[in-house]
């Protein structure tokens, strides 16, 4: 049944408005409450114990998926704990998270209640949640759950404290603490919640291990760095950002700088192409393939001047009609022999390749009276030749794509080149 439809049975069993059960079960489920569970909690906000979970089992952390239905008893050692402020339910709300273990495996939690735990901490939690977030499982300590202290330390062999290698973070990651070097940094204003803007930090981080973006939303409850410095973040969380990790800080995050300088990868990540799309997105990231062809919307195109999209026909789709802007972009199709990616090279990398910039192009197109010899010279500048790209993969519905930095031509044959490549990458 569909969150309409339990809202609507809902209604008729509580004899309650449905659009405030609809709403109720909304917030829970945003929140990667199952839907099953949170239907027994609106039940028992309304008094009728049909929300009341069958007694649930002790299971080993390990055993968790997020398949799992029903509540769960655990007993784990507190690996980690953080906290975060969230919007829930219309209100600014305070929680803890962090990460459980035990000898069989480890498993991120998210406290509602306002537990006093400590990392360390041997516990016995009953009637937990188990919830998906991001296909992974997590418990959920809500009001029916109950918490108790044990003498005798869980055995773990996980480590006590939220430190991590930024290679080893995944999105809903929370309460976790990273050494690293800021490798680039902004500051710049987005669109606020109760505010017209809201000043932010943003950038990349690196360690010995990987680069991942950063974003601070509360940079004025930290002290100012600046590119090339190594700082200590405590109690950070992990959001998606265009398929990959995003070390996230907020007002309860701590920021410190580091007298001894941390080492950084300065190469990219080196895989196939079908690795970096299984991957469901990657950060910095250099492939290698030839590039078979040159998609549409490549050459000489013009861009709306509020948001930047694509204009076709003079018309932007969130604009209507509009002065576009010009501007250079390449949508070129890479192939290494295991899968195929659009690789995006901007106006800068598509002037290299197209021999001038967008005046330059715009003279062309006007000359020949027709826009498109300049994506025709793209692709007899590019199909054919083995290219390295480094960029940022990113994976969707509509496929994958990497958002190049670097992108250069090969020498060599490029079919004995690539299959050297897949058995250099792959061991």
């Amino acid at each position: 049944m569909s969150l309409d439809e339990r809202a609507e049975e809902l209604a008729s069993d509580l004899d309650a408005d449905k659009t405030a059960l609809s709403r109720a079960l909304q917030n829970l489920v945003q929140y990667s409450v199952p839907l099953d569970e949170a239907v027994m909690s609106v039940r028992r906000k309304y008094g009728d114990d049909r929300g009341t979970s069958p007694e649930p089992s002790t299971v080993d952390i390990g055993s968790l998926d997020a398949t799992h239905n029903g509540n769960v008893n655990v007993t784990a050692r507190v690996l980690s704990v953080g906290k975060r402020s969230i919007f829930y339910d219309g209100e600014l709300q305070l929680i803890r998270e962090g990460e459980l273990g035990d000898a069989t495996g480890k498993i991120q939690f998210t406290d509602w209640h306002g537990f006093d735990l400590s990392p360390g901490d041997s516990i016995q939690a009953g009637n937990c949640a188990v919830t998906e977030f991001a296909g992974r499982a997590q418990l959920s300590l809500n009001e029916t759950a109950t918490l108790a202290t044990r003498d005798t330390p869980v055995e773990t062999a996980h480590t006590i404290g939220g430190d991590r290698r930024l290679d080893q973070l995944e999105t809903g990651d929370g309460a976790v603490t990273v050494t690293a070097r800021v490798v680039e940094v902004e500051r710049r204003e987005v669109a606020g919640r109760e505010a017209d803007s809201k000043p932010i930090r943003s950038g990349v981080l690196a360690d010995e291990s990987c680069r991942l973006p950063f974003t601070d939303w509360e940079p004025a409850d930290h002290a100012a760095f600046q590119a090339g410095e190594s700082i200590r973040i405590e109690n950070a969380h992990v959001k998606a950002f265009r398929g990959v990790p995003q070390v996230t800080l907020s007002e309860h995050s701590t920021v410190a700088p580091l007298e001894t300088p941390v080492d950084v990868q300065e190469q990219a990540i080196r895989m196939p192409v079908e690795e970096a799309i299984a991957s469901g997105g990657v950060f910095d990231v250099e492939l290698t393939g030839a590039i078979l062809g040159v998609r549409d919307g490549s050459g000489l195109i013009q861009r709306c001047p509020d948001c930047a999209r694509l204009i076709q026909n003079g018309s932007c789709r969130s604009h209507g009609d509009v002065e576009g802007y010009y501007d250079l972009r390449t949508k070129a199709i890479l192939d290494d022999g295991t899968g195929a990616v659009t690789v995006i090279l901007d106006e800068a990398l598509t002037a290299d390749v197209y021999g001038g910039g967008v005046a330059a192009a715009k003279d062309h197109a006007e000359t020949a009276i027709d826009s498109s010899v300049v994506a025709d010279q793209l692709a007899e500048s590019l199909v054919g030749g083995l290219y390295r790209v480094r960029g940022d993969l990113s994976v969707d519905e509509y496929g994958a794509n990497i958002d190049a930095r670097e992108c250069a031509r090969l020498a060599g044959d490029p079919r004995e080149r690539a299959e050297r490549l897949l058995v250099e990458v792959r061991g």
